[in-house]
């Protein structure tokens, strides 16, 4: 038996998780030579052996490879030998088309904790300690292939020691890029609100978590961006934050020292507890515990929920670890922009918000937010998809054209084909200010330059006055428009590897119809090209228009004037209506009877709102979905009755949630609680879903849009749908508000695109049949 040279292709995600070492280390303990090398499309590696052994080599290399490596595609083919007398890891090569996945950044490892409180390490309370099962990636990565020389560690020079590590395959931070130590890396620093230096290293750790504790804020520069500290259980601290951010009454997230301390204020579920404890490390919404709490009451006013987290850099456990008790941890932002992430941009943008800066000088690339999640139907829902998981990519079974897709304007994300792969970008979030459009931008030009990708195609929204869909405008390439709500249900099929028909059951707030109305209660029979609107919700006016979305009590006056006229507005005993004073009230029934600054609606969304209101919930808003969060945190858990609803029409059938709104008023003068109100309304909307999909007969259930954020729903639709024969799909990594659009933006664009492409060759084809054919016969 002759000796052979197995050459192997490994795609997917296998830069910066140690894959090289693991290789070498296989290698060698095999006693095969040849080499392994990091290039833009992955890592390629030869060696050399006896076909066994190879074959061996080969199970190894996907049943033992590094925890965090994802293997997508493996290829491999046995050649003659070339005569390695050794084996190496080569110089990576940065030519060639870019497909390599891009890590998120991970939560610090056990194995670098260990060594920050050990006082006999080198490393001993050292902030910026990592290896190659850990530490910063995408927001410190400046081009491919992922070498320090292309990321923002390329400024401090290794030291002989860290030298050391770097080069020696045997060594857990063999090619960890952002290795560092106190001698050679990035250093703290404490500023004062003029950005003054007040102190230095762990004299200005000390310092701030006194500053904590003295009731100020804390503005820290972190892993993707500055996050804004102050003491949770301090009302004041908590209320001061609250009024310098201008935000009103959004919940914070918490920062706990430890999960044994989030045990006590939490319920705490197995499945939250992974997610709390993963490299991933987001924030989890938890329901909080009866007991009572230390927590300061405007942490999160009126919700049963707090988003934790634990702590995942080195700095945060060293300052967690001392200061002992939870902290708020929000956006180092005003609200609705996107975070600092320079400290001299912090200094200047949250000027009068912070009172102080603790600092570093490792320069971040890209602003990312902390992830969000929750847990729903046992398993993760992603809200809000940034740290920890962007920029990892959807995976397609095909190869897709170029696509660069905008997204929607409220929680914009951005996404890029590339091949067979979709990255979805980090979290942008609501494109109303200056900074969060020029973030928008920024993001929208770096997908594709970091992949060196030319997209071939462009695709947004449908809504004219996004500033998403006017970007897209701007830029030289064919563009492609995308209905809202099947963008919706794109992504689902998408993140479920769907194909074929599905019932697309997509709610949200609001989405631009192709009939220019304003969607938001849809039911789509959809394939991955087109789609059919089979049914949605009864339409019924917003006076005002985009003030309807801040006040919930206009929505209610909208769905009362569409049942019952001029009387439905006659009741000053009915709360948004006893809301308004009489002038207003002439004001709005003239806008609604003569239909002026009242469009029409089919939105879930603004039927969640309404119900809110005339509950006594909720009449003003001071941020999207409170109203309905509102509504669902109020439900009666055991009650289980639905309220009625009419289907009228056929295609598309017309849901009539007007025997709804009359039980309503009927249960609330009769003094039914807001619990069982609320329940039943929610259950009718699980029955809604049932009754629409045995109408078209659709067995596959598709679950997207804002509205499906709502644990309840979810849950009881899911279980209801099960029980009644039909398949349920939902979303679990991508996020079904949108967050998630982008995604179905490319699918979109991409599938019409193949689809032209394969017409073209069809006609071709016969074109050149006929003309094969032509001419005499003998």
């Amino acid at each position: 038996m002759k000796a052979e040279r197995l050459k192997v292709a490994v795609h997917g995600l296998v830069q910066g998780v140690g894959f090289r070492p693991f290789v070498y280390r296989l290698a060698t303990e095999m006693c095969l030579n040849g080499w392994v090398v990091n290039s833009t499309q992955g890592v390629f590696l030869e060696v050399e052996g006896m076909r066994d052994r190879l074959q061996s080599f080969l199970l190894c290399l996907e049943k033992e490879k590094p925890p965090r490596a994802v293997i997508q595609s493996l290829e491999f083919s046995f050649l003659d030998i070339a005569g390695y007398d050794r084996f190496e890891i080569r110089y990576s090569d940065p030519s060639g088309r870019k497909t390599a996945l891009i890590l998120p950044d991970i939560a610090v490892c056990a194995d670098c904790l260990g060594e920050i409180f050990d006082p006999e390490n080198r490393r001993y309370r050292y902030p910026f300690t990592n290896c190659t099962n850990c530490g910063p990636r995408f927001t410190i990565i400046e081009a491919l292939p992922y070498d320090r020389s292309h990321t923002s560690m390329k400024r401090f020079a290794m030291c002989p020691s860290c030298d050391r590590e770097y080069h020696d395959p045997s060594n857990r931070r063999f090619h960890a890029q952002p290795n560092a130590c106190p001698r050679c890396g990035p250093r703290l620093e404490l500023w004062n609100s003029k950005g003054t230096t007040l102190g230095r290293e762990e004299e200005a750790l000390q310092c701030a978590i006194e500053i904590v504790r003295d009731g100020q804020i804390l503005a820290l520069k972190g892993v993707g961006g500055f996050q804004l500290m102050v003491d949770a259980r301090q009302p004041n601290a908590v209320q001061r934050l609250r009024d310098r951010k201008r935000r009103e009454e959004k919940p914070f997230a918490l920062m706990y020292p430890s999960f044994d301390l989030v045990q006590q204020d939490c319920k705490v579920s197995d499945l939250e507890a992974r997610l709390l404890l993963a490299p991933e490390a987001p924030i989890v919404l938890l329901r909080r515990k009866s007991s009572k709490s230390l927590l300061a009451p405007a942490v999160a006013p009126g919700s049963p929920n707090l988003g934790v987290m634990l702590p995942y850099s080195p700095l945060h456990h060293l300052l967690m670890s001392d200061f002992g008790t939870p902290v708020i941890a929000t956006s180092g932002n005003l609200s609705d922009e996107p975070i600092c992430i320079d400290e001299h941009e912090a200094v200047n943008r949250l000027n009068g918000i912070a009172d102080y800066f603790l600092v570093h000088n490792r320069p971040i690339v890209r602003h990312v937010d902390d992830s969000v999640t929750s847990v729903v139907c046992g398993h993760q829902m992603v809200l809000r998809r940034a740290r920890g998981y962007a920029p990892l990519p959807i995976h397609m079974k095909e190869s897709l054209p170029c696509v660069l897709a905008l997204g929607a304007h409220l929680k914009n994300s951005v996404a890029l084909s590339v091949g067979q792969d979709i990255f979805l970008s980090q979290h942008i979030g609501d494109l109303g200010t200056s900074e969060a459009f020029s973030a928008f931008r920024r993001t929208a030009a770096d997908l594709p330059r970091l992949y060196e990708a030319k997209p071939s195609i462009i695709a947004c929204d449908m809504h004219p006055d996004y500033l998403s869909t006017k970007q897209a405008a701007r830029i030289a390439a064919p563009l492609h428009q995308v209905q809202h709500h099947f963008a919706h249900v794109l992504a689902g099929l998408a993140e479920n590897e769907l194909e074929g028909a599905v019932l697309g059951v997509s709610w949200d707030g609001t989405g631009y119809g192709t009939d220019g109305a304003v969607w938001g209660g849809e039911f789509l029979l959809t394939d991955e090209q087109s789609f059919q609107r089979v049914a949605h919700f009864r339409q019924f006016p917003l006076p005002g228009g985009d003030a309807a979305a801040k006040e919930p009590r206009r929505t209610a006056l909208g769905v009362l004037h569409e049942i019952w006229g001029e009387r439905g507005l006659s009741d000053r005993r009915l709360a948004p209506i006893a809301s308004f004073s009489e002038g207003e009230l002439v004001v709005i029934r003239q806008m609604l009877s003569k239909r002026v600054r009242s469009p029409l609606t089919s939105s879930v969304g603004r039927l969640f709102d309404a119900v809110s209101s005339i509950l006594g919930l909720r009449q003003r808003v001071s941020f999207e979905g409170q109203a309905a969060m509102e509504l669902e945190f109020a439900i009666q858990q055991e009650v289980d009755e639905p309220y009625p609803f009419e289907l009228t029409g056929d295609v598309p059938c017309i849901v009539d949630w007007a025997p709804m709104i009359g039980e309503i008023l009927i249960d609330l003068r009769n003094g039914q609680s807001s619990g069982s109100i609320s329940a039943k309304f929610h259950n009718a909307l699980t029955e809604i879903v049932l009754a629409i999909a045995r109408r078209i007969g659709e067995p596959r259930i598709l679950l997207t849009g804002g509205c499906f954020q709502n644990r309840y729903l979810v849950e009881r639709t899911v279980r209801r749908s099960l029980a009644a024969g039909f398949q349920p799909y939902w979303h679990q990594r991508v996020p079904p508000n949108d967050g998630g659009i982008a995604l179905g933006q490319v699918v979109a664009a991409a599938r019409s695109s193949l689809a032209i492409a394969e017409d073209e060759k069809k006609r071709k084809t016969e074109n050149e049949h006929v003309s094969g054919h032509s001419g005499k016969t003998y």
